[in-house]
């Protein structure tokens, strides 16, 4: 039996991810530059990088628990054919060479150079707000078991505690991932080897605008949170949203040190460092409401895009897939928001 149906003709014109494939389209052409540099000179002719991202968008989108059931569904599924772009009679790639593949890809940047071309898409569509933001910080777990934090061989002679006192971190670490550190977030939570991926998000709707991994500690919070406001673009005056964890000095006062109000739910257990001259406005009642939709954004990630404990090792490599399910995140928002338009 022959079929002179293309895969675009199987997809229906209403379907969610056409407006979804458009964006990622408009946002590939601009980070064309890139890519262009990834293809291989010679040898074995390499996996496009611009189909390799599709295929990695899909795994997010539609929680793909591994690349052996990605390469599955890419060889019936009609739908993942059509959003990657492989025609009817085209090969499925073997998992060994799609992953090769994926591992030159998770080398460079291009995941922070498509997130940037996501949020320029945005920005044209007037989605983003300059002045509004809100900041949070999530545990990652990492992909390796507890057995694997061992003793150090050459343990540092000087300790990374606020007062130079030597901590548990300083002496032990994973065998597996050795950027992961043993943290937990709350007093009530377990220890567990984790990464800190960090979000800064604008407050008109909730879309991410910068993200990072960095180690798990309370300091790392505050100071990324800091170095994700100064790359905000924008001259005027601007505010962020944020809970009790960042009602420290060090950060309220970098924040104002850069014209940035900090809107930081007060400590109850401690003095808190933001006073009545901010907490009277009504707009620090707006940006505590508006902070907690960055949940939205971390639940996301975890549950669907199956961030919640990593599968990759390594700080730069789970900052990378970070990177992209937080590009993932705002297209499905985006396509919310342009109901269609694209």
């Amino acid at each position: 039996m022959f079929s002179y149906l293309m895969p675009e003709q199987r997809v229906p014109e209403d379907h969610p991810l056409r407006p979804v494939l458009a964006m990622v389209n408009r946002a590939l052409d601009r980070i064309d530059p890139a890519l262009e540099k990834m293809y291989a000179a010679g040898g074995r002719p390499s996996i496009a990088p611009e189909k390799l991202l599709r295929a990695l968008l899909l795994q997010m989108l539609y929680s793909v628990r591994s690349e052996r059931m990605l390469m599955e569904q890419l060889e019936y599924n009609l739908l993942f054919r059509w959003f990657v772009g492989l025609n009817m009679d085209e090969p499925v790639w073997d998992v060994t060479v799609f992953t090769k593949n994926r591992d030159r890809l998770l080398e460079g940047a291009i995941a922070q150079e498509f997130f940037e071309a996501v949020i320029a898409e945005a920005r044209s569509k007037g989605l983003l707000s300059d002045e509004h933001f809100s900041v949070d910080g999530t545990l990652l777990e990492a992909w390796a078991g507890d057995k694997s934090f061992q003793k150090k061989p050459q343990p540092p002679t000087k300790g990374t505690g606020s007062r130079g006192e030597m901590l548990l971190n300083d002496t032990h670490g994973s065998t597996t991932d050795a950027d992961a550190r043993r943290y937990r977030k709350s007093r009530g939570g377990a220890f567990k080897l984790v990464h800190m991926g960090h979000v800064l998000s604008e407050n008109r709707n909730g879309l991410a605008v910068a993200v990072r991994v960095t180690v798990a500690n309370p300091k790392a919070e505050r100071e990324t949170a800091l170095d994700l406001l100064r790359a905000t673009r924008g001259r005027r005056r601007k505010s962020v949203g944020a809970d009790a964890g960042y009602d420290e000095r060090d950060f309220v006062s970098g924040a104002r040190a850069m014209g940035v109000t900090p809107h930081v739910s007060p400590h109850r257990r401690r003095p808190s460092q933001i006073d009545a001259r901010t907490t009277r406005h009504g707009s620090f009642q707006v940006s505590q409401s508006k902070r907690k939709r960055i949940e939205e954004i971390f639940g996301w990630l975890k549950t669907v895009a199956l961030l919640r404990k990593v599968r990759h090792r390594g700080r730069a490599r789970v900052g990378w897939m970070f990177t992209l399910g937080a590009a993932a995140y705002n297209l499905i928002r985006m396509r919310t928001l342009t109901a269609g338009a694209c």
